[in-house]
Order: C-alpha cells, then sequence, then structure tokens
C-alpha cells in the first residue's frame, strides 16, 4: 500500500510542476518585442519613440545601432535625467541588444560623450 501511495505523490508533484512550468510559458507568450527607433534603430532624438506605445513587464526592446560608436545603459531615474552611469548599471554593447523590461519605470540611455545630452535616451513605463 505505501508503494501505491508513493506513486500518487509523485504524480502529484509531477502534475504541480507541470501546470507551473505552463504559466510561466503562457506570460511569457503575451509579451511584445519592440525594435526600438524601428527601422533607424537606437539613435538620437529618442525621448519621443515610446510615445503612443503601450508596455508591458516582459516585452523585449531590441537596439540596433552601430556598437563602435554607441551602446546602451540601463540607467535609474536620476542617471536618466542626469545623463550619468551609476555605480553597477548594465551595459550592453553589442550593437544587438535584447532587454526584457521590468514592471514599473524603465530607463536607458547611450553613455558615449554627449549622445544621451542629444536624446539618446528613453524612457518607459511598463505595466
Amino acid at each position: 500500500m505505501a508503494q501505491g501511495r508513493g506513486r500518487a505523490d509523485y504524480q502529484a508533484k509531477f502534475t504541480v510542476a507541470l501546470l507551473l512550468c505552463l504559466l510561466v510559458c503562457l506570460q511569457n507568450i503575451d509579451a511584445a518585442t519592440y525594435t526600438v527607433g524601428g527601422a533607424s534603430g537606437w539613435t538620437f532624438n529618442m525621448a519621443t519613440w515610446p510615445k503612443g506605445k503601450s508596455f508591458r513587464a516582459g516585452d523585449v526592446l531590441v537596439f540596433n545601432y552601430d556598437a563602435t560608436i554607441h551602446n546602451v545603459v540601463g540607467v535609474n531615474r536620476a542617471g536618466y535625467t542626469g545623463c550619468t552611469t551609476p555605480a553597477g548599471a548594465k551595459v550592453y554593447t553589442s550593437g544587438k541588444d535584447q532587454v526584457t523590461l521590468a514592471k514599473g519605470p524603465n530607463f536607458f540611455i547611450c553613455n558615449t560623450a554627449g549622445h544621451c545630452e542629444s536624446g539618446m535616451k528613453i524612457a518607459i513605463n511598463a505595466v
């Protein structure tokens, strides 16, 4: 009898694990992918690019740019406003970066000298 109960426990645990995996997968199915700047890519005067778009946590931003002259830096609000890179900020340099949005405000700049000040920055609020 103990053997039968062990099998039932295993099946129940397996079923719960499978359901959890399905829930995680279903959340990612809803995620949208946005190419920052459209066909022009990540470049100057980007601050208005997010306008009119609805972003959700889990959506993916694709940053396409010339990696020899630009980058993407995930910053906090102060870094965005002051065009500064806080200690510990994530710096992307591939030229084809994919960043998953977190819930709430998400800020990105290019920290090449003068680029953020020339509008190479975006602020996105993901719900």
